[in-house]
This record gives structure tokens, sequence and C-alpha cells, in this order.
């Protein structure tokens, strides 16, 4: 088998007419074509999987929801699509839900899903997959979970989440399933024109390595959408694909918390 770098070939994100590009593609953002800036991209060390190079270089993640007039109007639920920056505003990725109709209103938050994390040629670097659990803290046996693949198809690392009877926390796992950080939140995660914070720590929880705020975005649109805002803070040395996984917690706990029609 034919590899890149140590990755597999036949894994990487390919276009053909027979599989053509999804209709979550956006294609290349250009420049000064009335696009949003878009981050430079950096060289790509060696280890890193194609794609991911980008989180070398940052330390801070913008993740923004895109606001849909179906789910503000008719409060039917939709793919949930969102842009990704740094701190300089420079667009990072594109992530886009996919997921069937019956799946979105029957489910809700609780849905499995798949998204795809695109970067600013329209290229598939990321998948990260849920799959359908109970989301009852009665049964722990059955948590929550997300799987990150880079490139797709080739799993780097895991978000899981540990019972507890009234906080929220996950381990965030390897690609050898081997747990590195800890993630815990607030008891209570409805706040009024404040940020809600899910502090990153060590294994041993003695030590703060970072945060996963949801941002609070203003009384209209917190009251009349579930679109948010959260920023993902992390130290600019971790491990590229920990970086990644910390970056798909934010995913999940966005749906299991903050993903509700208002």
């Amino acid at each position: 088998m034919a590899t890149n770098n140590g990755y597999p070939t036949d894994l990487q994100p390919q276009k053909n007419a027979i599989n053509p590009a999804p209709p979550y593609n956006q294609g290349p953002v250009i420049p000064g074509q009335g696009q949003v800036p878009v981050m430079p991209v950096p060289q790509r060390p060696a280890g890193c999987p194609p794609g991911l190079e980008y989180l070398t270089q940052i330390d801070q993640l913008l993740v923004q929801q895109k606001v849909e007039l179906a789910e503000v109007i008719l409060g039917w639920e939709t793919n949930n699509k969102y842009t990704v920056k740094n701190s300089m505003g420079q667009q990072v990725f594109f992530v886009a839900e996919e997921n069937d109709c019956c799946n979105r209103q029957f489910c809700g938050p609780l849905r499995s899903f798949v998204l795809h994390v695109q970067d600013n040629m329209g290229q598939e670097v990321m998948t990260l997959t849920r799959p359908l659990k109970c989301g009852s803290c009665c049964f722990p046996c059955c948590l929550q979970e997300l799987e990150i693949q880079s490139p797709p198809g080739n799993p780097i690392g895991y978000v899981i989440q540990n019972w507890h009877p009234f906080l929220p926390k996950y381990t965030i796992l390897n690609e050898k399933k081997e747990a590195v950080l800890k993630i815990l939140g607030p008891f209570c995660s409805c706040r009024c024109c404040a940020d809600v914070n899910f502090d990153v720590l060590s294994v041993d929880e003695s030590t703060k390595v970072g945060r996963i705020a949801k941002q609070w975005t203003g009384m209209v649109r917190e009251a009349f959408t579930d679109a948010d805002n959260f920023g993902i803070s992390f130290p600019m040395d971790l491990d590229v694909k920990i970086k990644a996984a910390l970056f798909g917690a934010c995913f999940l706990i966005d749906f299991m918390f903050f993903e509700h029609n208002k």
C-alpha cells in the first residue's frame, strides 16, 4: 500500500465521478474575493496527519455555528454548520453535519452524527463520529462518546463521557485509547449574560491546561436560536492529535448541553 509520510494514500480524501464531492463541500476560499480571510497553510511537520498542520501554529480556536432561518422561524432542525477561526479572525476550518431528517427531528440533540471538517481548499481533513447512545445519567454503561479521524477513516483520538451524578465529565483518549486529559464542566450549563466554561485538566485533575467555553452571544440570539459560539484554548506545544480531540469535544458538548431549539 502506498503511503504519504506514514499515512496510507487510500485514506486521503478523494473526489471523482463515482464518489463526487458531497453537498457540504464549500470549495476553496480565496482571499480578496469577498470571503473571510483565511489562515495561511503552515509547513506540515513529520507525524502530523494531513490538514492538521494548522493546529500546530495556534493555541486558540473560535467555533461559530451558522444561524439557520428554518430553525429560527419554523423550529425545524437542520444540519449544523460551523466556521472555525484562529485568534486573528482567519478561517481555519469549515464543519458540516451529515445527517438524515428523521434522526434530526426525532432524536434532537441526542442524535448520532457525522461531522465533516474541511480546510480552506475544501479538502476533508477530519471526520467526527458520534454513535447513538442513551442520554440519561442513570445508565452509566451507555455514555456518550466521539471518535476523531484524520485522515477520514484513521482514528487519532476519542472523547469519552465519564459517569457523574451531576457534573459533566469527559476523558480525552489518544489513538491507543490511553487517557491523556480530562474535561470538567459546571453543575449548571444555563447562565445568563456569562460564558459557560468547561475546564481542560491533567489526567489526575490537579492542573488546568486549557478551556472549552460556550460564549454568551447576546439576549436575542440566545433566546431564539441554538446557534452557539465556542472558544477553545490549549497549550501551543500540545500534541496536534490531542488538539484535534479537544476540538471534537467542543461539538459533543454543544450537542449535549446547548443544541436545544428555543
